[in-house]
């Protein structure tokens, strides 16, 4: 038997990279789960990799009738959420003097408003118990240059956390966040030239980047019974950068 099975767990961002690798890997042990992207071919071909026991619903996080139709969906289909990992969001690099409100909008509005209505609008499903985790990032804590407001906007998601697992203790529903570092992902090689990906990977200490499957291992932790006393924790990711 599996570590999830029976479970019910909705994955923003689903369609690709570390949080489409989570969805393969909790599907492989025993969950059903809902995934969501903004564009329809590449939600599809996740749904295609996935396999099985698993629903694409096209939408943006922070978009709130999306999260309506999301949710509505995941009543209609299964009634209930065991595990949430609200992983959707965004960032760009873009330096001080030169940030508009249109970068600031973009980023809080995913990052930061995105993942707390996709929280508050799950909690009418959510079984007692359950586990709520969102994406954050070692930026928050390391200063990269030009990475300020999406640094800023994950830092919000800690701060959720505790306040959040307070407010739903009686529940007994536990919050996190789990902040990956450097990840060869498809969405970097849109972001970074070779010269930014080679700094970025110059900075962990084994010299080489983490996978996505290294990401879903803590995603499967955090969703599962083994994370039972790890409640409002900020679980850094990342081959050691953030500790030198």
């Amino acid at each position: 038997m599996g570590k999830l099975e029976g479970k019910v767990a909705v994955i923003t961002g689903g369609s690709s990279g570390m949080a489409l690798a989570s969805a393969k890997r909790f599907v492989e042990e025993g969950a059903y789960v809902f995934i969501t992207g903004r564009r329809q071919e590449p939600l599809d071909e996740a749904v295609k990799l996935i396999g099985r026991n698993v629903t694409g619903v096209r939408g943006d996080a922070s978009n709130l009738d999306d999260l309506d139709r999301l949710f509505d969906t995941v009543n209609r289909e299964k009634g209930k959420i065991d595990i949430l990992y609200a992983s959707a969001g965004m960032g760009e690099a873009v330096p001080l003097g030169e940030i508009t409100e249109q970068h600031f909008d973009a980023a809080f509005g995913l990052n930061a408003r995105g993942t707390l209505f996709t929280v508050q609008k799950a909690l009418p499903l959510f079984n007692d118990g359950g586990s709520i985790f969102m994406t954050g990032s070692i930026a928050s804590i390391k200063g990269f240059p030009g990475f300020s407001v999406y640094a800023a906007s994950k830092a919000t998601l800690l701060a959720f956390a505790r306040g959040w697992l307070n407010e739903l203790k009686g529940r007994k529903i536990r919050v996190n966040v789990l902040s990956p570092g450097q990840i060869a992902t498809p969405i970097q090689e849109q972001l970074f030239d070779e010269e930014t990906k080679r700094y970025f990977e110059s900075l962990v200490p084994r010299g080489k980047m983490g996978g996505p499957e290294e990401i879903a291992t803590v995603a499967l932790f955090l969703a599962s019974d083994d994370s039972s006393f790890v409640n409002g924790v900020e679980l850094y990711v990342d081959g050691g950068t953030s500790a030198i």
